[in-house]
């Protein structure tokens, strides 16, 4: 049992803090041996299709056409376009106020994938870039994506998220900016060392060629195209001087609601991918995609109640194992005292990670009873964000 509990510790310790250490120092290794390449092709101007899927958001969609029309790249080269698939609200007049920006819209609500789907079918750019309506873009979001596809090994190019989060936020807010802010790290790492392992859906943008129809049952439509467009040898580059910037969620419950569908969407992506990225293939984005992607969605959160329950048995065995048990029950004490705070509108900055950590890991197996029972469409209400 020793033993197990050892490698179980390593496993987990090695999924969320190891990986980052190790993918630092191979990329710093990386440098001595291979010169960097300068993706600064500022001459690199080619059409580009801005694709906008919303539903039913027409409050927000105003500030989304100025924020696309205030972008810096040449009017002549850029096509705004908004899905407004299944919406029955004000949309149409919102966007009427605009004839700059083309309309797809269908009275069918099938699900973002769905609509991606149909409106690739309109789009004659070599290059689409999607993002959310809820995010507003840097100005020079577009013109530093681009710039990357000048190299023909890259198939993707994924921006930053950015979580705005005020002093009074919840703990939910608060952690996902911190969880965001070492994700863009790894983010950086991967695609430094050889690719970045999926995309944000905030801003993502592919080379149209490489685009192929999804599975309209497709829960994470960004994160599978991304990978299908690796799994063919391309390279996902993650740019963080593109970002898309986006409220916090409104309140831990639709932050739970996020992660749970998430998870949902990771179990049916590994599923699916399963047989396209092997270690024989593709051996270092296989690294990467394990390392990043799988154990984090898979068998920590499980391996953690392993650890705790197997620390009680373990606990005549030495100081080592009454110390490491003090050490859990105070972090999982210090994330129920963060949940318990969080309830009553009392946040304590130091108790936003345990609590968010602990949330993160519940949704993974909240997600794949989800994915077991078939129970999670493609088509959701999104979380609600703060305003």
């Amino acid at each position: 049992m020793q033993i197990v509990f050892w490698i179980a510790i390593g496993i987990v310790a090695y999924t969320f803090l190891g990986y980052g250490i190790v993918i630092a120092i191979l990329v710093k290794l990386k440098g001595f041996f291979v010169k960097k390449l300068n993706p600064n092709n500022n001459e690199f101007l080619p059409n580009v299709t801005l694709v906008v899927p919303c539903y039913n958001e027409a409050d927000i969609i105003k500030d989304k056409v100025l924020n696309s029309l205030g972008l810096e790249y040449p009017k002549e080269r850029l096509e705004i376009v908004f899905i407004t698939d299944g919406s029955n609200d004000h949309f149409r007049e919102v966007l009427q106020e605009f004839p700059q920006v083309k309309l797809l819209h269908d009275d069918r609500r099938a699900g973002k994938t769905a609509a991606e789907n149909r409106a690739m079918k309109f789009i004659n750019s070599p290059i689409v870039v999607f993002t959310d309506a809820n995010t507003i873009l840097n100005k020079s979001a577009i013109k530093n994506i681009v710039r990357h596809f000048s190299n023909e090994k890259v198939g993707c190019v994924s921006g930053e998220k950015r979580v705005l989060v005020e002093q009074e936020d919840s703990a939910s807010s608060a952690g996902e900016g911190m969880y965001w802010k070492y994700e863009s790290f790894l983010k950086k790492m991967d695609s430094n060392l050889y690719s970045a392992v999926g995309a944000a859906g905030e801003l993502v943008a592919f080379k149209t060629a490489l685009y192929q129809d999804l599975p309209e049952d497709t829960i994470l439509d960004d994160f599978m195209q991304s990978l299908l467009i690796a799994s063919k040898g391309y390279r996902i580059v993650y740019e963080p001087d593109a970002y898309a910037m986006e409220t916090g969620s409104d309140s831990t419950g639709e932050e739970l609601k996020r992660k749970v569908r998430i998870s949902a969407g990771g179990w049916q992506s590994m599923k699916r991918l399963f047989f396209k990225i092997t270690p024989f293939n593709h051996p270092v984005l296989f690294f990467q995609y394990l390392s990043h992607r799988v154990l984090r969605w898979t068998i920590t959160p499980f391996l953690l109640v392993f650890i705790f329950v197997a620390n009680f048995f373990l606990l005549n065995h030495g100081l080592i194992y009454q110390l490491l048990m003090v050490s859990q029950l105070s972090f999982y004490a210090a994330a129920l005292l963060g949940y318990f705070l969080e309830s009553r509108k009392l946040r304590i900055k130091v108790l936003f990670v345990p609590f968010y950590f602990c949330m993160m890991n519940y949704a993974v197996v909240a997600g794949l009873l989800r994915f077991l029972k078939g129970s999670q469409k493609s088509t959701w209400e999104k979380a609600k964000r703060k305003s």
